[in-house]
């Protein structure tokens, strides 16, 4: 396939670039300097240039608690840029697959959102996201991919790099710790988020609509960062914080595990959230 791919410097975008130039696709991955994804004249003459048989989004705002003190801007990477790039793709008949997050739920439930689960989304970065989703949906051949706490070897820029890696650097300042218990995720690894994207878009049977593709099982951030210690045999005490959902004023989904329903309908699944995890620290962190 020729892909666009839009973010090829962040955490998800680089997997995805080396993934699909290993799968032997034909990949267009400009950098945020060369194409502005809020600049639509450029966008269209990126995709009538390129014409790719699909556009891979990897990029937005998603700086949670900064969405909160910069709406406009949140609204603006995560749902009129959105918007405006399914429509550019449809217009050149163009698959246009684009990342939403497991923060348009609401927490409410026990078990793991299936998609067609309803949306209640706490704060400005679950609802730019979520009305992202219904600008791109607008379109035909859209798909939007749900992903939940998403760590990769370039890390997250606008969030000073990753959960894993910042409590690696966090296990060198001390022997106790201090991480939330409150919330249930799924967190995925970039390198099989993109893998299994790679096998979503290449799938003969897809269909537009909304996908939710992590890690399986699920954890609290005090259980997931007792997993990076125990697997790599660091010695600190990990102390439960119940913060009840709060960051300051802002609230976050006390639940937001994820299944993934749909794909594994298609045949695609993805490892267990300890295995990418192990997997991860023995590649970044080798002993």
């Amino acid at each position: 396939m020729r892909l666009l791919i839009i973010g090829k410097t962040g955490q998800l975008g680089g997997e995805l670039a080396k993934d699909a130039l290993a799968g032997k696709h034909d990949v267009f991955a400009p950098s945020r300097l060369e194409l502005d994804i809020l600049d639509e004249a450029a966008f269209m003459k990126a995709v009538k240039t390129y014409r790719p048989d699909a556009v891979i989004n990897t990029a937005a705002f998603h700086n949670v608690p900064l969405c909160e003190t910069e709406p406009l801007k949140a609204f603006q990477v995560n749902c009129l840029a959105v918007g405006n790039m399914a429509k550019i793709a449809s217009q050149s008949n163009s698959w246009f697959v684009s990342f939403s997050t497991d923060y348009v739920f609401g927490g409410e439930k026990r078990e793991p959102y299936v998609e067609s689960d309803r949306a209640n989304p706490l704060q400005i970065y679950g609802l730019s996201k979520l009305a992202g989703e219904y600008a791109a949906l607008s379109y035909p051949k859209s798909i939007i991919i749900r992903t939940c706490g998403l760590y990769g070897a370039h890390g997250a820029e606008s969030k000073g790099g990753n959960f894993v890696d910042k409590r690696i650097a966090d296990s060198k300042h001390g022997k106790r710790i201090e991480i939330g218990n409150d919330q249930t995720v799924s967190p995925t690894s970039a390198s099989d988020l993109s893998k299994a994207v790679l096998q979503l878009i290449t799938h003969p049977a897809k269909e537009a609509g909304i996908y939710h593709l992590v890690n399986e099982g699920s954890c609290t951030w005090h259980e997931f960062t007792k997993a990076i210690y125990g697997l790599r045999g660091i010695d600190i005490e990990v102390i439960p914080a119940d913060r009840r959902g709060m960051s300051g004023n802002m609230r976050r989904p006390l639940y937001s595990a994820l299944a993934n329903a749909k794909a594994k309908a298609l045949g695609i699944s993805l490892p267990a959230w300890k295995d990418a995890l192990e997997r991860y620290l023995g590649e970044k962190y080798p002993r």
